[in-house]
């Protein structure tokens, strides 16, 4: 009897985790990691930037909507969380004769991603006595990415001095507000260069 219960228990436990992870991945889709990289350009000083503006040519509707003379919610959005942001990183917002203009882009994309060779559950399958009996292929994974660019542009140069990249999965097809803080937040935070990178 013991040995019937044992048959049974593995595969039912594993299936129960794996029931586990996969509720856990779908409810955690809006909290999604953001991938995050920037460049920048090493002759700068960034201790020098202490005021700031939007740049004058920025567009009114990053999704190229007809928005004219008005912004889109998205644009709202991505200002709100940015001037947030400006305002932690100890830079003041002026009218006029800024340190460094501040621009951005945003986008949503449909992307797919191959998964690995998991079973459905997300883990490698076994057979009932641990051999292996070979791996589920799962097809490939359809999903919209909010893509957001911020450039801070050294408004005495007019040159580019910083640029941050950030992706992250989303749940619609346009970027929501908490989807906003959280991408900005984390492009930002990769601002300014510490030095060790400067010197380089």
């Amino acid at each position: 009897m013991n040995r019937i219960s044992r048959f049974f228990a593995r595969p039912l436990a594993l299936a129960a985790v794996g029931f586990s992870l996969l509720l856990g991945a779908t409810s955690c889709a809006t909290s999604s990691r953001v991938g995050v990289t920037s460049d920048f350009d090493h002759s700068v000083n960034f201790r020098s930037f202490k005021t700031w503006a939007w740049y004058p040519q920025q567009p009114q509707d990053s999704e190229g909507g007809p928005a004219q003379g008005y912004q889109s919610f998205l644009d709202k959005r991505l200002r709100t969380a940015v001037e947030s942001e400006m305002v932690k990183k100890g830079l003041t917002r002026v009218d006029k004769n800024p340190d460094v203009y501040v621009a951005y882009s945003a986008k949503v994309e449909d992307k797919q991603r191959a998964n690995n060779a998991y079973s459905p559950f997300g883990y490698p399958y076994y057979g009932y006595y641990g051999y292996s009996r070979g791996f589920y292929q799962q097809p490939i994974t359809d999903y919209k990415a909010g893509t957001v660019i911020i450039d801070l542009v050294d408004a005495k140069r007019k040159q580019l001095a910083w640029r941050g990249f950030g992706e992250a999965q989303i749940d619609q097809q346009t970027i929501s507000e908490q989807e906003a803080y959280r991408i900005v937040g984390s492009v930002l935070s990769t601002y300014p260069p510490t030095d060790s990178q400067a010197q380089r």
